[in-house]
């Protein structure tokens, strides 16, 4: 019996859709949307525009919600964090190698919808009522009320397709509250454990 295709499902995207491989854009996102992660705030301080004038406008803070982030390494410590290709973030992570990530609890989803915002407004004013302290090393806003922050610098950028993974040596990790769980995000939407 010769191998014929299988007739299309009525679930099955239509062929215009699909990549190379067979998958569509909304198939792998539903997929993928089932996959819990942890919500984090990466965050950055830019530098100032003209380093060598005292007079110059400071850079501004600039914030992003993620939940591609995870542990690579214990010796040395690092982490990653995937960034979409030219993004406000992917930029300024491309020339400031240091920033920081503040692992946000359950109680800090308007923090996670505020960064995570299409065409938001300035970062500036994003951070103005976010009870947050600079870190030592980045200068980076870390915010307060998180259940964990960390400090980085950029060891490696990879790029992988319309993302690039930034791997992060740590260079410091606290654990400021130890009140409240994890924020989540499952099929599209934040969420609490338990």
């Amino acid at each position: 019996m010769p191998n014929t295709p299988a007739a299309p499902s009525a679930i099955t995207a239509p062929p215009t859709a699909r990549h190379a491989e067979g998958v569509s854009n909304d198939e792998f996102r539903a997929a993928m949307s089932r996959l819990a992660a942890g919500v984090v705030l990466v965050t950055a301080k830019e530098p100032p525009l003209d380093p060598d004038d005292p007079g110059a406008p400071a850079g501004e803070d600039v914030g992003m919600t993620a939940t591609a982030f995870l542990s690579v390494s214990l010796d040395p410590p690092l982490v990653l964090v995937s960034l979409r290709n030219g993004s406000r973030m992917d930029d300024l992570l491309d020339e400031q190698p240091l920033w920081a990530v503040s692992v946000l609890s359950e109680s800090q989803r308007h923090i996670a919808g505020r960064f995570a915002m299409k065409g938001r407004v300035s970062d500036r004013l994003l951070f103005a009522d976010i009870p947050y302290q600079r870190g030592e090393y980045s200068g980076a806003p870390l915010v307060g009320g998180a259940l964990a922050t960390l400090e980085c610098r950029t060891e490696q950028r990879v790029p992988a397709g319309d993302h690039t993974l930034v791997i992060g040596r740590v260079l410091t990790a606290r654990v400021p509250s130890a009140e409240g769980g994890p924020l989540a995000y499952f099929r599209g939407r934040y969420r609490q454990l338990g």
